[in-house]
């Protein structure tokens, strides 16, 4: 388990400036290799990517997290695809948007909060719950934070508890994702994001405006981890069967399903769909973040890919890293 086309992709993000260093792992089966090659920081000065370093995995937040604990509240018939994020949340008023819709990126919810991220969390709560439907519901898949945002306080309805400490207590500490956190004691230990003008040099501290602002009551994004940690989450989302009480084995074999109200949006639970129908169905799940990560997790196969970067640093948003991106896991595809 090599995958020197992969690694010279992901090396070529350094020598041609897309991204400033790179943390990755390959889980084939049981064995798991991870490296690291580049810079945690180009600014205020240089510094080297270490072993072990914690990135701002963004929207990984997501998957890892919030979904993680939402499958575990489905699975014990605590919560339903079929409930109306009225049923838990009565200050939202359209009766349509269902949890499904939300997992699934397909509530069509739209609209503009005036000056958003200079909101406090309660002010930034109540613009957020005054959005409303737009004419993509339940058609189109338009990927948006405020669905799992809203998955999040949903959670802390039927746990009694924010979604990050949820978070904590239900996914990363019993999988052993000992470098995981949502608060990161050590900001050193941390790979940098933005160079900002308000808020400096991000580093240890959620990147994410709406993460900033929420905090642990942020389902979409505010997760911080190691290449490492996310191999030993991949590994078990592969393995469910092992850590049946964190990853339901019954919902994790169906994340290959496009879960979508049309079942043609190619969107699963929480995940992205890729893949081929010909000669035979072969789906692979995926997800990434803003920060520059991604998760790639072939389950026919038994094989994924962890991959972290600050493509944000020192500036955002980078978007020429987004083709090469695509590139990368494209090369990983066709060589594993």
């Amino acid at each position: 388990m090599t995958y020197p086309q992969t690694k010279a992709a992901l090396q070529r993000l350094l020598t041609d400036h897309v991204v400033p260093g790179v943390s990755y792992a390959f889980i084939d089966h049981d064995d798991i290799e991870t490296g690291e090659m580049g810079q945690a920081a180009v600014v205020p000065r240089s510094e080297p990517l270490r072993a072990g370093m914690v990135f701002d995995v963004a929207s990984l937040t997501k998957v890892v997290g919030t979904l993680t604990v939402v499958l575990q509240l489905l699975a014990q018939g605590r919560l339903q695809l079929t409930d109306r994020l009225s049923d838990w949340l009565p200050e939202w008023q359209d009766q349509r948007v269902t949890v499904r819709h939300l997992l699934t990126h397909t509530s069509g919810i739209v609209g503009y909060i005036p000056n958003r991220n200079q909101l406090g969390a309660a002010d930034l709560t109540a613009g957020l719950l005054q959005l409303h439907v737009g004419p993509n519901f339940n058609q189109k898949m338009v990927y948006a934070d405020v669905n799992y945002i809203f998955l999040g306080w949903i959670v802390e309805k039927i746990l009694g508890e924010p979604i990050q400490v949820a978070a904590q207590k239900r996914v990363l500490t019993p999988l052993g994702m000992t470098h995981s956190t949502f608060t990161p004691s050590n900001p050193l230990a941390c790979v940098p994001t933005e160079l900002t003008a308000d808020r400096g040099l991000v580093r240890g501290v959620v990147h994410d405006p709406k993460g900033y602002v929420l905090q642990r009551r942020c389902g979409s994004a505010g997760l911080f981890s190691t290449a490492g940690d996310l191999a030993t989450f991949c590994h078990a989302y592969l393995n469910p069967e092992q850590v049946a009480s964190v990853l339901p084995p019954d919902w994790v074999h169906q994340l290959t399903t496009d879960w979508t109200p049309t079942g043609t949006a190619g969107r699963s639970l929480g995940w992205a769909l890729a893949g081929t129908q010909w000669p035979q169905p072969h789906r692979i799940i995926w997800h990434s973040g803003f920060t520059g990560t991604y998760l790639v997790l072939d389950p026919q196969q038994q094989q994924a890919m962890v991959f972290l970067s600050n493509r944000i640093h020192p500036d955002a948003p980078n978007e020429v890293y987004l083709d090469q991106r695509n590139a990368v896991i494209g090369t990983y595809l066709a060589e594993k």
